[in-house]
């Protein structure tokens, strides 16, 4: 039986997995990518992920949590993650972190998505956001902090560079 901190949600495909598929192939340094090109996870029998799932959960914790809630099931103020990616394509996201937007999931309040773009905190990693968010979405990893396969270390070195470190 599973530990109730870590169940796992309702499949909801995200909308790249329900129109894409979701048969990963791996990319360079080892980021996975669905047939359109967009990111994706990669879970192995025993359900660790990849690098770029559980580094995705780390930087949301650190960037995103505040406002949209643990495992990105949303607050008082910002919306539910999980059920967003339902309808948001890899660049629909990847343009509300750059740009921002004013409240759309709740018109009676005056929240506001901050844009993101100038921020190398979360644009280094907004891959391995949208990554770990899409895997949430699609009920193959979790509440709390995933078990990964490994550590990748061209892919950290390549994050610290971007970062400037």
């Amino acid at each position: 039986m599973a530990d109730a901190g870590h169940m796992k949600p309702s499949a909801h495909p995200s909308k790249d997995t329900a129109t894409e598929g979701n048969k990963p192939t791996e990319g360079d340094l080892g980021k996975y990518t669905d047939p359109a090109g967009n990111p994706t996870y990669l879970v192995d029998k025993d359900g660790k992920v990849d690098w770029y799932t559980w580094r995705g959960y780390k930087k949301y914790m650190a960037n995103c949590m505040q406002c949209h809630g643990p495992d990105g099931l949303g607050s008082s103020f910002a919306p539910n993650l999980t059920s967003q990616l339902q309808d948001l394509s890899y660049y629909d996201f990847a343009g509300i972190i750059v740009s921002g937007q004013k409240n759309k999931w709740n018109p009676s309040g005056n929240s506001v998505m901050p844009a993101w773009g100038e921020d190398p905190n979360v644009m280094c990693s907004m891959d391995a956001i949208y990554i770990y968010l899409r895997a949430r979405t699609d009920g193959v990893v979790g509440r709390g902090e995933p078990k990964r396969i490994g550590n990748n270390k061209p892919a950290q070195e390549e994050e610290y560079s971007c970062l400037g470190f």
